[in-house]
């Protein structure tokens, strides 16, 4: 049988039960956000970052980041961790202009267009095209050297060359990342 109360008691029990219910609400919120800023805070720690030339790069997911006039870049490697490269670059300019490319390294390739297209579209387009007197494969456009044109290709000797408007970076296959990391980082002024 159940108890009789008064209406008094009914409603004073009620309120308490949710005060405390309230309460245990406000506690698991509050350790939730306390929790969630130890464990942000020590992820933040954890970054590996570097600075270079008054740049500060971070790694992020297996790609080294940075801000460049307040433009995000992301590159495979930091400028640490490549060896300087025979160069002859001088001033290019793609800014909205097309670029065209001819690569024998699908890795090196996307450095340039991740960095030049894809994420910041500072280049108009990118396209594959074949350079003037060149053997060509595949049924590309052929340009000169008076269009903007990078050609990334297997060599002996690790180089970046500008012919005109055509740069031609040059290493061996497993360098070509790297030679073409250092080629952005010299057209964006970090080294």
């Amino acid at each position: 049988m159940r108890k009789i109360t008064s209406k008094y008691k009914e409603e004073k029990k009620r309120k308490r039960n949710g005060i405390i219910i309230g309460l245990i609400l406000v506690g698991i919120m509050v350790l939730s956000i306390l929790g969630y800023s130890f464990l942000g805070e020590e992820k933040n720690n954890n970054t590996e970052k570097i600075i270079y030339n008054n740049f500060e790069f971070e790694n992020v997911n297996g790609f080294w980041t940075t801000k460049i006039n307040g433009i995000p870049f992301a590159f495979k490697y930091n400028p640490t961790q490549i060896n300087e490269t025979e160069s002859n670059l001088t001033s290019l300019d793609y800014y909205n202009k097309p670029l065209y490319i001819s690569s024998e390294n699908k890795e090196a390739e996307s450095e340039i267009y991740r960095n030049l297209f894809y994420q910041n579209q500072i280049v108009q387009r990118m396209q594959y095209a074949c350079l003037e007197g060149e053997v060509c494969e595949g049924d590309f456009p052929v340009k000169t050297c008076e269009d903007n044109f990078v050609i990334i290709k297997e060599a002996n000797e690790s180089k970046i060359i500008q012919k005109d408007n055509c740069v031609f970076i040059e290493g061996k296959q497993e360098d070509l990342t790297k030679i073409s990391d250092e080629f952005l980082y010299r057209i964006f002024g970090i080294r």
